[in-house]
């Protein structure tokens, strides 16, 4: 097999599977792991995937846009979102307990939906999460303090992480920009990253509630593992073989 057609078949390979190992490549096309990374080489600056650890993803896996706020966000998947919001409510913990609320999007809706008559203790650094519960369940919500951070209305740096690094909550509901096997949970903001992972560190049960748009998808900053994760409820946009993918790591992936 000529180069060029070699190549041809690994583009095809990552543009149909998503992902695909210098290993696995090297072993089907029977040619060195030295030779399958110059062929990514080739195609990466062809625009045809995009180069990562230990393999090559497809080009949009890896975003290269500027991250959008709020306002526009909120305009994205919405009716997955009010979904997978509901849906979080399963999860919530018996009275007496607590639950932390990351900033986002998606947990906004778990928080709209949050039972006026429960006993439980909520936490958030996020403003409007915070502003929303606030006339709800004023005597057991904590905002947590930190710098505003404008594009996404939460608070980040050393006073927040500080902050969490001194809780134990029962169940913390987090968002994120991405998720794959290879990075985890990942968001654009080194900050926001910071407090995420506090978050993760902080809870007795960790529930990501990320519609399917961010499945498969990685962002600069890590923040957590899969095997960090205890469930994921998003949509059914989600690839099936994905979803069996976390599940064979322990993860119970919920389809709201």
């Amino acid at each position: 097999m000529y180069a060029e057609e070699r190549q041809q078949a690994i583009a095809e390979e990552v543009r149909v599977a998503g992902r695909a190992s210098v290993a696995e490549l090297a072993a089907k096309f029977d040619v060195t792991s030295e030779t399958v990374r110059r062929d990514l080489a080739v195609l990466e600056r062809g625009g045809h995937l995009q180069r990562v650890h230990g393999g090559a993803v497809r080009p949009e896996v890896m975003r290269v846009i500027g991250e959008l706020g709020i306002a526009e966000r909120e305009t994205e998947q919405i009716e997955e979102k009010a979904a997978i919001g509901r849906a979080a409510l399963r999860f919530l913990p018996p009275d007496g307990g607590s639950v932390l609320f990351d900033a986002g999007t998606t947990t906004f809706r778990a928080a709209e939906v949050m039972p006026r008559d429960r006993d439980l203790t909520l936490i958030t650094n996020s403003l409007p999460i915070a502003g929303l519960l606030a006339g709800r369940h004023a005597d057991g919500l904590h905002a947590l303090g930190g710098r505003v951070r404008g594009l996404t209305q939460a608070t980040v740096g050393a006073e927040t992480v500080a902050a969490l690094g001194r809780l134990r909550v029962t169940t913390a509901f987090i968002g994120t920009n991405g998720l794959s096997e290879a990075h985890g949970l990942s968001t654009p903001d080194p900050d926001e990253a910071a407090v995420k992972a506090a978050m993760v560190a902080a809870a007795r049960r960790v529930v990501v509630l990320a519609d399917s748009s961010k499945m498969e998808r990685e962002e600069l900053s890590g923040f957590a593992g899969i095997d960090d994760i205890d469930v994921l409820i998003t949509d059914s946009g989600i690839d099936p073989r994905f979803s069996a993918a976390l599940s064979a790591r322990g993860v119970e992936v919920v389809i709201a």
